[in-house]
């Protein structure tokens, strides 16, 4: 009788939290990643960051900018290893054309929120956005703090 690993719970490698304060997030997209063998050991590790990343088109391509990945000691020692390599994400060229229309003429940016793994793929979601001023982002703060409010006010009403 062979033994099964425990499944992990969440499939969740990294988020970009700091996306949603800073820009007003519409359509989602999903695409796969480009990646070498010391890149996928030290996602497994969960070495990864991605809170200045960003999607650029370029050439009917799209890549991604900004993620850090940091290599692991034993499984790196005979790759040169660059964390913070352009790496090609993997999209329908339908998609691609979508993005491109959106990207060039309505100035949206396209920015990673999530990077997760489906089956054994690594997937990237990232949606289109557009940047936020700084008294949207006063808003929004305003507007969560009174629904915090509102919570304690129902709770305590309750009693």
């Amino acid at each position: 009788m062979t033994k099964k690993k425990p499944k992990s719970q969440s499939s969740t490698i990294a988020l970009n939290r700091k996306a949603r304060h800073e820009y007003f997030l519409e359509d989602k997209f999903e695409a796969g990643i480009s990646l070498q063998g010391w890149e996928v050991k030290s996602i497994r590790e969960g070495k990864v960051n991605l809170s200045d990343a960003y999607v650029v088109l370029h050439q009917g391509e799209a890549y991604l900018y900004g993620t850090q990945i940091q290599p692991l000691k034993s499984a790196s020692s005979h790759v040169i290893c660059d964390p913070e390599r352009n790496r090609k994400l993997l999209l329908k060229k339908r998609e691609l054309a979508k993005l491109i229309g959106l990207t060039e003429r309505d100035g949206y940016t396209l920015i990673a929120t999530a990077m997760y793994w489906k089956a054994c793929w690594v997937k990237l979601e990232f949606h289109l956005a557009l940047g936020k001023k700084h008294y949207d982002k006063r808003s929004d703060i305003k507007n969560k703090d009174w629904a915090r409010e509102k919570e304690r006010m129902m709770k305590h009403s309750k009693r």
